[in-house]
């Protein structure tokens, strides 16, 4: 009888090990199925969690770039969250990027936008190619000119202009000139031309006001004489006293170094993956 109690408690302790062991190895193989990078890419190319986008502009957005990834064989990518889970920007975009299989080709070549309206983070991070495309001074050019727009609340403009420019910088890099240091695109920023445009409208607006004033005041002339603006006996002079108002100073303008290349600063990710990129607040 006792033997028998004996053998059926080695029985329940043995099933007890063996259902502990198994659902360590499902929780283990999940954790690892989770860190490996797949061969495919698993996701769109937009991937608009924040909902900053309607429909209309999430259809028209994903199909620009989609066609300028597969054209210039890198994806191109935008992702918008609402929060970070805790991470960094830069380790949230490096890790989306290489756990949901961005990249074309064996080096896996990307660019890929992350939006985070938690703290109003955004970082650029890129792979392969697009560590030799995209420079540092490069993402200081691309930012410069999307980030008005998302700080703006823009959002359709700001991704439309970095998908843009990354179109462009991808193909001057496959030239071997890619933009770097002083040789970057020529012409104006977007958001600087309507700068331009909004204040030539607003000069033309007070011009006309001016303008308007000016003829209402017909009856109204110049006297030639100051004599004719003040009332005699009006002014008596008890005291006069001599003041300095004006100085001139010369200044030189502190020359700057624009000859330079930047390159493009690396960093290696979760994965092991080599990431280039930079971000910051908007």
């Amino acid at each position: 009888m006792n033997r028998t109690r004996s053998n059926r408690r080695i029985l329940l302790l043995c099933t007890l090990l063996v259902c502990l062991v198994s659902m360590l190895m499902i929780r283990f193989s999940a954790a690892a199925e989770e860190n490996v990078i797949p061969e495919t890419r698993q996701l769109p190319r937009l991937v608009d969690r924040a909902d900053l986008l309607s429909e209309l502009e999430e259809e028209e957005l994903e199909a620009r770039l989609d066609e300028i990834s597969e054209r210039q064989q890198a994806d191109v990518v935008v992702v918008t969250v609402n929060s970070l889970d805790g991470k960094s920007a830069q380790d949230y975009a490096d890790d989306f990027y290489d756990y949901n299989g961005y990249g074309i080709g064996t080096d896996k070549s990307g660019i890929l936008l992350l939006v985070s309206m938690e703290a109003r983070d955004w970082h650029i991070t890129t792979t392969g190619f697009g560590i030799r495309a995209i420079t540092d001074a490069g993402l200081d050019y691309i930012s410069d000119q999307f980030l008005p727009y998302l700080s703006d609340g823009e959002y359709l403009d700001a991704f439309e202009t970095y998908a843009d420019l990354c179109d462009e910088f991808l193909t001057q890099a496959k030239t071997g000139n890619a933009y770097d240091g002083d040789h970057m695109p020529k012409g104006a920023y977007p958001w600087l031309k309507n700068l331009l445009i909004a204040l030539g409208s607003g000069v033309v607006i007070a011009l006309l006001i001016v303008e308007g004033m000016r003829r209402s005041l017909k009856s109204v002339k110049m006297q030639r004489s100051a004599e004719n603006y003040v009332r005699a006996g009006s002014i008596q002079v008890t005291r006069r006293q001599d003041h300095f108002l004006y100085t001139r100073t010369s200044k030189s303008a502190r020359p700057k170094n624009n000859s330079g290349s930047s390159g493009s600063s690396t960093h290696t990710s979760s994965s092991g993956t080599s990431h280039g990129g930079g971000g910051g607040k908007f």
